[in-house]
């Protein structure tokens, strides 16, 4: 059976990928209250068990490290791959977050988006759930760097991963990292087309 890390998923009553279906998932967590599978800051992979993974999963957590700290993430990511494994990576994008805060005239504390948490702020987006960091007591909750289509595929890049395809989704930009040159079969789970 396939195995996925889901690494800072939080609780695994949240829905990762559909691409995962199937998969055994092993939930990666630093915050024990949601009893992760493994209690773990993800900036300390590589002293997890190396290639025993075909998959990282990854939504919405990466930039909640310092820009040094997730290369390190990234390269932990790249330890516990198999050698034709890949990583799945979300974070918000910031090229369409400032774009819609320039075009619609919105301040920091302006209303972006509905979810289902509620309202969700420019500077949530930017910073963090403020909510969140505020009933938890948790800095680790706080976003510490952002991404954009391009310097999120150029951090994979520098962190090892020799293949990299990305995608936008309203206001997310999500990145495809393989380990080697993908397969077909990884290339039709994404709908992807990699031109050699």
């Amino acid at each position: 059976m396939n195995k996925v890390l889901n690494v800072g998923g939080n609780s695994k009553e949240i829905a990762i990928a559909s691409q995962y279906d199937g998969w055994q998932q092993d939930l990666l967590d630093i915050d024990a209250s949601q009893n992760p599978d493994i209690l773990a800051d993800a900036r300390e992979l590589t002293e997890q068990q190396a290639e025993i993974y075909d998959a990282v999963y990854c939504s919405h957590n990466l930039e909640h490290y310092y820009l040094h700290d997730a290369k390190k993430v990234l390269i932990g990511f790249r330890h516990v791959l198999k050698p034709d494994g890949h990583a799945y990576i979300t974070v918000p994008d910031l090229k369409q977050v400032m774009a819609q805060v320039v075009n619609e005239n919105l301040d920091i504390t302006d209303v972006l988006y509905q979810s289902q948490m509620g309202p969700i702020h420019v500077y949530d987006v930017l910073y963090g759930h403020q909510g969140k960091i505020e009933c938890s007591g948790e800095e680790f909750f706080a976003h510490k760097i952002g991404f954009t289509p391009t310097s999120l595929r150029q951090i994979l890049l520098d962190a090892g991963f020799p293949v990299v395809a990305t995608s936008v989704s309203p206001l997310n930009v999500s990145a495809i990292a393989f380990m080697r040159q993908p397969t077909e079969a990884q290339c039709d789970l994404f709908g992807i087309v990699y031109e050699k």
